[in-house]
């Protein structure tokens, strides 16, 4: 099954533009999601994963799912003012401006492997800030994975020194 075929553009969402690559109509199918879910368990079963770290929010979708599957905990990376114990922020570049995130100081330990996930990879800003996260904490990014990637927006520039993974690619053709 092709899972590109689930994926709705939104034109001019959320500003004048952009086409937004909506999820909700692959989540809304079952045997789509299915094998969306057992296509990223695939890529990250033999890595020695011991925590899935997800980005708010449509990484936490997937994110919580792999974690299940793989019998690890859980982790999400919030937007500011989300987390309620004590928090490590990083912030990066906008197209205008910046923008921040955080992690719970005590959500990883010195020698975690994370799976890093997020649903969609575009300019990479703030993938390259959820890793910097996870490595203040002392972990290691095993992989990051996406459901979808705009590789021509060139986001894994940011992130070459990882090893990313994407099922579905865009590249603007």
């Amino acid at each position: 099954m092709d899972l590109k075929e689930f994926i709705r553009d939104v034109p001019n969402f959320p500003i004048e533009g952009i086409i937004f690559k909506d999820i909700t109509t692959l989540l809304s199918n079952a045997k789509a999601s299915s094998q969306t879910l057992e296509e990223l368990y695939k890529l990250a079963k033999d890595k020695g994963i011991t925590k899935v770290v997800g980005v708010e929010s449509r990484g936490f979708i997937y994110g919580a799912a792999l974690a299940i599957k793989l019998g690890v905990g859980f982790v999400p990376i919030r937007k500011p003012g989300k987390l309620p114990a004590e928090i490590v922020s990083e912030s990066y570049e906008l197209e205008y401006g910046t923008d921040k995130i955080e992690i719970h100081k005590d959500a990883l330990a010195p020698g975690d492997k994370v799976l890093l996930h997020d649903d969609l990879l575009a300019t990479g800003g703030t993938i390259e800030a959820a890793t910097k996260l996870i490595e203040k904490l002392g972990a290691e990014v095993a992989q990051i994975s996406f459901l979808i990637e705009l590789s021509f927006l060139n986001g894994r520039d940011k992130v070459k020194n990882y090893e990313v993974v994407s099922l579905i690619d865009y590249t603007g053709e």
